[in-house]
């Protein structure tokens, strides 16, 4: 999971994502999102060097594994 490599918690994410920490939580759960939300939530990511690809996501090299899928 990226917000692992990364080192954030749940708040931290929705922090980031300017969306509430219910919201990471349901996302992470596999609810249905709102584009714009999805978007949010990536763009936290790609922020801190996440690459989303279509095997997963590559993490910044300073992120405890590099592939995630």
């Amino acid at each position: 999971m990226a917000r692992a490599a990364v080192g954030w918690g749940v708040r931290d994410l929705a922090a980031k994502a300017d969306v509430a920490p219910a919201t990471v939580t349901r996302f992470e759960g596999g609810a249905g999102m709102q584009s714009r939300t999805i978007a949010a939530l990536q763009q936290a990511f790609e922020v801190a060097g996440v690459r989303f690809t279509a095997e997963g996501c590559v993490c910044p090299p300073n992120a405890n594994t590099e592939v995630f899928g």
